[in-house]
């Protein structure tokens, strides 16, 4: 039967995709806006691909460094601009940029008191931990998981907490054993299409941000050929000019966007996403 939308098989046209957490990375221009336009911070190029943006009070980096191992966000805080982190944060290249603007978005913001705004008391404090978010959409702990789990509703993504001691520059030196972790995809736990690590002293109100984006049920913007092929069986897609259509017609044409955007070609397979670690620490 022929498609009722012409665009339907065009993989470059935009729709609105659900859940965001299988969406794709998508642009991150939006990532980069917000970093170039924060006043005093100061940004750097370096081997022509990465990007590194330093704070004006010299306590957070910033590191978009594409061929090392994670690829994607790296973020730094240290007391002491020249000691080790008190924390880091980790976002990988496959990261929905969502997760990630939030996180920044929400640093830049609150870093020029030191957070104050957003801690008891403070004009931006609302008390919502990432447990209440996960919890307010219908996350499920998982029984006896350790680390300690909460699942999508659509079994699709995890959030955790590592429980048990660890000394704090292990989760430095290893994203993997942060006691935080996003993940998401076909099998969410040990092969997860991405991963966020936030490691134990990061900001609770910085996580929040990034649980925020991570667990909201709104549609995301993607053009259609960025959404993995591998979640195309997963989500749910809409076409952007029929957003604004009353809920039985959306709900039709989602369905049939859906079967359809499947019949897209698969583009060619692209390397492992995260190659082999090589190199130091700074390069992670």
């Amino acid at each position: 039967m022929p498609s009722p939308d012409p665009l339907a098989l065009d993989p470059i046209s935009d729709v609105l995709v659900s859940p965001g957490y299988l969406a794709g990375p998508g642009d991150s221009r939006s990532i980069f806006n917000a970093l170039d336009l924060a006043h005093g911070w100061t940004k750097a190029i370096a081997f022509g691909t990465d990007t590194y943006y330093t704070s004006p009070c010299q306590r957070v980096r910033v590191a978009n460094a594409v061929e090392s191992f994670y690829g994607g966000w790296t973020i730094s805080y240290a007391e002491d601009p020249l000691g080790v982190p008190d924390w880091i944060t980790t976002f990988d290249r496959n990261t929905p940029h969502e997760i990630v603007a939030a996180f920044t978005k929400t640093l830049v913001d609150g870093l020029h008191n030191n957070f104050a705004d957003y801690l008891s008391g403070g004009q931006h404090h609302t008390g919502i931990s990432p447990a209440s978010l996960t919890a307010q959409h219908g996350w499920e702990p998982v029984q006896g998981s350790r680390p300690f789990r909460t699942v999508s509703p659509d079994g699709h993504a995890a959030y955790q907490m590592r429980v048990g001691w660890l000394h704090e520059y292990d989760e430095l030196l290893t994203p993997e054993k942060s006691t935080w972790r996003m993940s998401a995809g076909t099998d969410r736990v040990y092969a997860p299409s991405w991963r966020t690590f936030f490691s134990r002293y990061t900001p609770q109100h910085l996580i929040a941000a990034s649980t925020a984006a991570f667990t909201d049920p709104t549609p995301v913007r993607r053009a259609l050929d960025h959404i993995p092929d591998r979640h195309r069986s997963l989500v749910s897609v809409t076409h952007v000019e029929t957003a604004g259509l009353g809920p039985p017609a959306a709900a039709a044409l989602a369905r049939s966007a859906n079967s359809l955007a499947m019949s897209v070609p698969p583009r060619p397979a692209t390397p492992n996403p995260l190659p082999a670690r090589t190199g130091s620490r700074r390069q992670r």
